[in-house]
């Protein structure tokens, strides 16, 4: 490990680059070829749009920070989770965009932002009587998604959108959480709490079913990935919980004029992975019911900003002579067979992503040029495939193409304007406690008075 401030200098690193064990490594190694590339990845138009496009676009991000504490350990470190959400009324967007330019003021008020933070127990932070601080990130996590009321009128809390998908999570057992203290038991988390059979009776959380607790460190270094899936986490149950609380108001026939886009692909990683199955599974659920109602389907986009993905899209994105091999208002829905060939190698049979991925991804130029990499969801079983580069079996694929060509910005490259709001809101949080379903049901109360 270096010193702090400790950086190498461009020559090391030109010499380890240039050095023989480098380079037999590289000759080793598959080699790509370029125009191979460029020929298996044909764009073309998406199809047409519906007749009408939601006229409100919820996006939710989120932001998590490390900070060094004062406590009388030395390391002593406390993790900042916040999850922002942004509700954007596209309605009164293209209605000031008849007059350009647009009031900056005004313009600010077709956003409408709320956030929400917790503080985490990090390394060498022990709270209440426990004895650790890994037990105290433990208890933490779950006081997070039990505290967490986003429905004001009914109190409805975080905790039981969780306990229903926990649900669907596969029958078995974990370790104990409490190998530390020589318990070496497999235990059942259920939905409520629990205690651990040993004769010291440990309290037991439904939270402990996500494994957060086996990525966390308990006496030095980092809990940067423990606290990064405490925010994925977050922000995925509250879509799931926004959703659920439509149902429960029978408000699902309002749902056809609200577009959700989530910063990051459709998926979750890692030890809780097991919840992406678990939302697809309530997301068809709630789909199935919501076509009945409306006759058409949810619209739920991921977005990608950074990785493999937007990486490879850039690079074929580029002719040998310059020119842009996508053009704008065109789309490629990669097939599992490309990804493994082309992105993330594999010789795998197994469906790329599928203990993962809740939606599929797909590259989109939209009409301005911004490459956008997205992911829709699969909402019902014959979705849930990645054989075919035709996306009939989405019915909303035109509508979420159309979509991304009204909120692209200008201030990032390649990137939408929600997304960047709600990661402003997440990263600096200054509408704590406002409360997102009371904000979207009153956004669609003046929209149904007009």
């Amino acid at each position: 490990m270096p010193y702090e401030g400790e950086y190498a200098h461009y020559q090391p690193l030109k010499r380890i680059v240039e050095s023989e064990r480098v380079q037999q490594l590289l000759r080793r190694s598959r080699p790509l070829d370029p125009s191979a590339v460029m020929e298996r990845a044909t764009p073309k138009a998406p199809p047409a749009a519906g007749s009408t496009l939601p006229f409100l676009v919820l996006a939710i991000d989120g932001s998590h920070a490390e900070v060094d504490v004062r406590n009388g350990y030395p390391g002593a470190k406390v993790g900042y989770c916040s999850v922002a959400s942004v509700i954007l009324n596209l309605a009164e967007v293209e209605r000031l965009d008849v007059d350009r330019p647009v009031n900056p003021i005004d313009f600010r008020r077709t956003e409408d932002p709320s956030s929400d933070a917790c503080a985490l127990p990090g390394c060498n932070v022990i709270t209440r009587d426990h004895v650790s601080a890994k037990d105290s990130f433990r208890e933490a996590l779950f006081d997070l998604l039990h505290d967490a009321i986003v429905d004001e009128e009914d109190n409805t809390r975080l905790l039981a959108t969780y306990q229903a998908l926990l649900a669907h999570k596969p029958a078995g057992t974990i370790a104990c959480p409490y190998t530390h203290l020589d318990c070496d038991r497999e235990v059942s988390i259920g939905a409520n709490l629990g205690t651990c059979p040993c004769e010291r009776r440990k309290p037991l959380f439904p939270t402990d079913a996500l494994r957060i607790h086996e990525r966390f460190n308990d006496d030095s270094g980092s809990n940067g990935e423990a606290f990064g899936l405490v925010m994925t986490i977050w922000e995925r149950l509250l879509m799931i919980h926004l959703l659920r609380c439509f149902e429960q108001r029978n408000w699902l026939d309002r749902l056809n004029t609200i577009a959700f886009f989530l910063d990051g692909p459709l998926a979750i990683f890692g030890p809780p992975a097991w919840l992406s199955a678990a939302i697809s599974r309530e997301l068809q659920r709630l789909n199935t019911a919501i076509r009945a109602r409306t006759g058409s389907d949810l619209i739920i986009v991921g977005i990608e900003k950074s990785g493999n993905f937007v990486a490879h899209f850039e690079e074929i994105d580029k002719r040998e002579d310059g020119s842009p091999h996508f053009q704008p208002g065109s789309y490629f829905l990669p097939t599992d067979s490309y990804i493994k060939e082309r992105i993330i190698f594999s010789d795998s049979t197994k469906q790329y992503g599928a203990d993962t991925y809740f939606g599929r991804k797909f590259f989109y130029k939209t009409k301005s040029g911004a490459r956008i990499v997205a992911n829709v969801p699969f909402l019902t079983p014959e979705q849930d495939s990645l054989a075919s580069e035709d996306p009939s079996a989405f019915p909303q694929f035109g509508t979420v193409c159309a979509l991304l060509d009204k909120l692209v910005t200008s201030r990032f490259p390649n990137a939408l304007g929600p997304i960047v709001s709600a990661h402003a809101q997440a990263s600096i949080p200054l509408h704590l406690g406002q409360k997102v379903l009371k904000q979207l049901a009153q956004a669609l109360m003046r929209q149904r008075g007009q």
